[in-house]
């Protein structure tokens, strides 16, 4: 019988998962309760980007400022061209970067002619330069021009614009060295400001693409957008070299950074709202997020590729950095296809387990 019940219970949250279905029961636990579950799948879902880490610091060579920067360049755009960001970090190398970065100009001609972007707008005195540039510096660094279709472009936002992003890139890291290192020393929202709200070039001033002249306004990484990024890139990399430098005090950092960013604003953040649960925090939201896309959704019948590469993290030096986040953790990605994972969820259990202390003691009184 109480078998039989749990089971009608794991069905009902299974058909009301696409619409956060659970989040009343969620807003009502015990404020102590809620920030287990919380913790619980922030854990988790540090778990599935380590895994991304792992496979981006395996191909830096194990080189943490290298992770770091390709890291950045995926995090900085929009969802869609996160791989051609990625690809342009590959052909364009850090090393290169660390060499030209005393001139500016010779970062952003780099990133310029590499993306293959110049390609598609009218030339100006400033785009014609940055071509000759990236010729020269094309051969000394055989650096190989992506093409220009490898980027989505339709409907992003002007402030959005990878062109944009590309000259903000290279003002980013034309002003420091040692910028991981400044990352790994963010502690507040203001810091990641400081560090990450740079304004591209002067021509920028003045221009949202190449040869069309707009009006003239600083072209500066916003709020929203440097928190993004101290979201997806600062609080996960503090985390990931934490775990693997053995340094319990910068993971703790990364758990307190993500409590003091705002939280963040998207479909499933809303969607939570709308079911009477008002995040506080970066910490909350990501937990939302995690409990969202990957218990509430529909399971994958296959294993993504980044899910794919993790397992070969398992046979490298550096496996031990998944390890370090929670010995013993379960994947989570295995689960039956077709169906949100409500009997894994840790929200979900807690109701099981709830409404099972409820039956036997209905039993019991009977």
């Amino acid at each position: 019988m109480e078998a039989e019940r749990v089971a009608e219970i794991v069905e009902r949250l299974r058909a009301g998962a696409g619409h956060c279905a659970c989040g009343g029961r969620l807003a009502a636990l015990d404020p102590l309760q809620r920030h287990e579950i919380f913790t619980h799948l922030v854990f988790d879902r540090l778990e599935r980007k380590m895994r991304l880490v792992e496979s981006l610091h395996r191909e830096a060579g194990e080189n943490w400022n290298v992770t770091f920067y390709l890291l950045y360049f995926r995090t900085l755009g929009d969802r869609k061209n996160q791989e051609a960001y990625l690809e342009l970090a590959r052909r364009v190398p850090y090393k290169a970067v660390l060499r030209e970065r005393l001139t500016p100009h010779a970062v952003e001609a780099m990133l310029f002619g590499a993306s293959g972007l110049l390609e598609l707008y009218r030339h100006d005195d400033h785009t014609l330069d940055l071509r000759r540039t990236f010729e020269h510096l094309a051969a000394k660094y055989e650096i190989e021009p992506m093409l220009a279709d490898s980027w989505e472009l339709s409907g992003i936002r002007p402030a959005n614009h990878p062109v944009l992003r590309l000259a903000q890139a290279a003002a980013f890291f034309a002003q420091d060295e040692f910028v991981m290192a400044r990352a790994m020393a963010c502690r507040t929202e203001g810091d990641i400001r400081q560090l990450f709200c740079v304004e591209a070039p002067a021509y920028w001033r003045t221009h949202y693409i190449p040869g069309a002249e707009s009006d003239e306004q600083p072209k500066r990484i916003g709020a929203f957008k440097a928190n993004i990024i101290g979201i997806n890139l600062v609080a996960i990399l503090q985390f990931a070299y934490g775990s693997y430098t053995d340094n319990e005090s910068l993971r703790e950092s990364a758990l307190l950074l993500l409590e003091k960013l705002p939280a963040e604003e998207n479909r499933y953040i809303l969607a939570w709202r709308e079911r009477g649960l008002r995040a506080a925090n970066a910490f909350e939201t990501q937990a939302l997020l995690q409990l969202a896309t990957e218990y509430c959704a529909p399971a994958k019948a296959a294993a993504s590729p980044s899910e794919s590469a993790a397992e070969a993290t398992e046979k490298s030096p550096s496996a031990g950095l998944l390890r370090l986040l929670r010995p013993g953790g379960r994947r989570t990605s295995e689960a039956a296809s077709g169906s949100a994972r409500c009997e894994e969820c840790p929200l979900g259990r807690r109701i099981v387990r709830d409404a099972k202390i409820a039956l036997r003691g209905a039993a019991m009184e009977v």
